[in-house]
Formats: structure tokens, C-alpha cells, sequence
């Protein structure tokens, strides 16, 4: 069920490309929304325009905006005809018509039409977008020209103009591009699965690393299979299937209320034991403190309960808070930052130096 409002728009402000910050009256209410201008347009002050209020009203902590729909009294010009056929958000209101870079029309195909392999290209799989940045910075402490591509697949946010995340990397370089897969939506190239997305980060973009996790806004039940973040394991076998690297980046908190999430997190147990079928390195930052020791341990039961398809591999994190302190973007998880939750984003890091290693 959708919940609608009628609004005015009071302020808009730019946040990055293909995305606004709109402050709308709606009776006596201010009311924060985002607009993305490739489906709706830029709103203008006064303009009149239709909210989906449902995530705000729903007091989501991701997502809790609402979400511009239209400017009904002024609709956007027609965008100039270009080609391309791959339907993202298909058969919604606002589904979107890209160019896919595998299919036919686009200046690649040649390259993807009969591509098998990424070459042994490591692809590092993550379950929160949030351990993105953490990631990338345990690999530049290491390889700091290594040329990173993130795929962002579909479990979570669909619009990747949604992430503060991506755009504060790409302002930074840290990225040289940004694969959105499956019905995910606004990439530097469009593909139609994450295999396509992966061998269009190797053969394309030439990425030396890929990094693969949903978007902002993974979605969970509080049972064993139901959450989104099943696509990370989806993700390992993939990279395997193409002759890539498969890397696990492992979800933990110190911090978590759930004890589902404290430690070792179910959804990566489930993820990289069960939907996971190759082998693949688990980075385990070597963590002195009894926290560490308790996460080891559940490490160790994840692993042999793989029969040695998963590989444990224990780095060294030392100096690894200050490297994620001078992080271009924000250290964020749940709403919990570097100081609530240091080890979440340690133990990210590790996947990236260990992957800065292969290299």
C-alpha cells in the first residue's frame, strides 16, 4: 500500500548528479524528499508535486524520505531519442529505458557478445552497501592506482543516484566507474545481470577489482532466508563461474542490539555457507581484543562447515582506523559510525588489503 501527499516545493538543493533534496510544505508539515531528475525532472520552487510518503511515514532509517513522483502542473520535456531497449524498475510507473552495455545496440556488444572470462579478476563480494567505502580504502592503504569498479545490484536502493556512498567516491577517484545490474538502475554502464556487469568491469572499464553489494536499503525478516542480502553469495558463485576471484567481505558488529547481527552476522553464515557454492577467500582482520577472539572463533565454525571451499585468510589491520578516517566518504552502518562500531568497518577493510595483495 502507498501512501500519497500533495506538496509545494519550499527548497531544492542540488546533493549530486541525478539527484535533489527537496524541502516541501504539505499543510502545515515540512516535509524532506528526494527527486531523481532523470525520471521526474528538476522540481522548482513552488512547483507543485506528488510524494510517495510510505518509507517516511514507515520511520525507515534507510530510506526515510519521501520520494517525488511528479510535478503534475509542469511535466519535464521529452528526453532526445537514444537507443537501447533494457527496461530497469519494468512495469512500475516510472520504469526507465537505458542502453545496456550488452546489448545490441551498444558500442560494446562485440566485447560481451560471446565473453567468458574475467581473466582472474578478484571480485570482492559485501552484504551491506555501507561496508563499500571501507572496502575500498583496506585496498588503497595497499594499491592506492589499483582501478575499482563497484556493481550494484538490485536487493536493495534501485536508483544508484540514492547513494551518498558512490557519488563521494567518485568525486574522490576512487572509483573509475559504476555497474548497476538487474532492475538497479543509474550506472556509468546499464547490465542486465551481475555476470554481464562483471565481465563489463573486466573487458570494459578494465577494472583491476570489482566490488559487488546491493544498494543502500538491504531488506531483512528476522528469519534465515529472508533477506536480501543473499546476492553476496549469489555474487561468489558468478565471479567463479567467469574465472574471477571470489572474495567474502564478512558483515559483523560489535555494536548490534540484534544478536542475530552481533558477531559474525547471520546473513553472512547463510550467504557465504549456504547460497555460496565455490571456493572463496574469507579476509579476518586480526582483531586483538575479546571481541576478535569470539569473532575468530565463529569464523572458524563458517569455515568447516564449508569443507574447505571456503579459504580463511587473517590480516593484519594495524593503522587501519586512521586509514579510515581520512575515508573521502562518511564510516556509516546502521547508523552507527567508526566509534559505535569500529570493528564492521575493520573487517571490511581487511577484504580490501587482502585483495590489494592478489594484485
Amino acid at each position: 500500500m502507498i501512501k500519497w501527499r500533495q506538496g509545494t516545493v519550499e527548497t531544492v538543493e542540488e546533493l549530486w548528479s541525478g539527484a535533489c533534496q527537496v524541502q516541501t510544505r504539505v499543510g502545515q508539515d515540512l516535509v524532506p524528499a528526494i527527486a531523481y531528475v532523470t525520471l521526474t525532472g528538476r522540481p522548482n520552487v513552488g512547483d507543485r508535486v506528488l510524494l510517495n510518503v510510505t518509507a517516511l511515514e514507515k520511520g525507515l532509517g534507510t530510506g526515510g524520505l519521501a520520494l517525488v513522483v511528479a510535478t503534475p502542473d509542469r511535466l519535464p520535456s521529452d528526453p532526445a531519442f537514444t537507443q537501447g531497449h533494457v527496461v530497469k524498475a519494468r512495469y512500475t510507473p516510472l520504469q526507465d529505458m537505458v542502453l545496456g552495455v550488452d546489448e545490441q545496440d551498444s558500442p560494446h556488444h562485440h566485447l560481451l557478445a560471446d565473453a567468458d572470462s574475467i581473466d582472474g579478476m578478484p571480485v570482492i563480494a559485501a552484504d551491506l552497501h555501507s561496508s563499500v567505502p571501507a572496502i575500498i580504502a583496506g585496498l588503497r592503504s595497499v594499491k592506492p592506482d589499483a582501478k575499482v569498479v563497484y556493481v550494484m545490484t538490485d536487493g536493495g536502493a534501485l536508483p544508484l543516484a540514492f547513494s551518498r556512498n558512490v557519488a563521494g567516491l567518485r568525486r574522490a577517484n576512487w572509483l573509475t566507474g559504476a555497474i548497476t545490474v538487474g532492475q538497479a538502475f543509474g550506472g556509468t554502464l546499464e547490465a542486465v545481470n551481475v555476470h554481464t556487469g562483471l565481465l563489463a568491469a573486466r573487458l570494459v572499464l578494465g577494472a583491476d577489482v570489482a566490488v559487488v553489494s546491493q544498494g543502500p536499503g538491504n531488506l531483512g525478516t528476522g528469519t534465515r532466508w529472508g533477506f536480501s542480502g543473499t546476492s553476496a553469495g549469489e555474487t561468489l558463485n558468478a565471479a567463479h563461474t567467469l574465472g574471477g576471484r571470489a572474495i567474502a567481505a564478512l558483515r559483523v558488529s560489535q555494536a548490534d542490539e540484534r544478536p542475530r547481527h552481533r558477531g559474525l552476522s547471520h546473513h553472512s553464515r547463510t550467504a557465504y555457507g549456504r547460497v555460496a557454492l565455490v571456493p572463496a577467500d574469507v579476509p579476518v582482520a586480526d582483531l586483538d581484543s575479546e571481541f576478535g577472539r569470539s569473532l575468530s572463533d565463529q569464523v572458524d565454525e563458517l569455515i568447516a562447515s564449508t569443507d574447505g571451499r571456503l579459504r580463511r585468510v587473517d590480516v593484519d589491520v594495524t593503522g587501519m582506523r586512521e586509514v579510515l578516517d581520512e575515508s573521502p566518504v562518511l564510516m556509516q552502518s546502521m547508523g552507527r559510525g567508526l566509534e559505535q562500531d569500529e570493528a564492521a568497518f575493520l573487517v571490511a577493510a581487511a577484504a580490501g588489503k587482502h585483495v590489494a595483495g592478489l594484485l
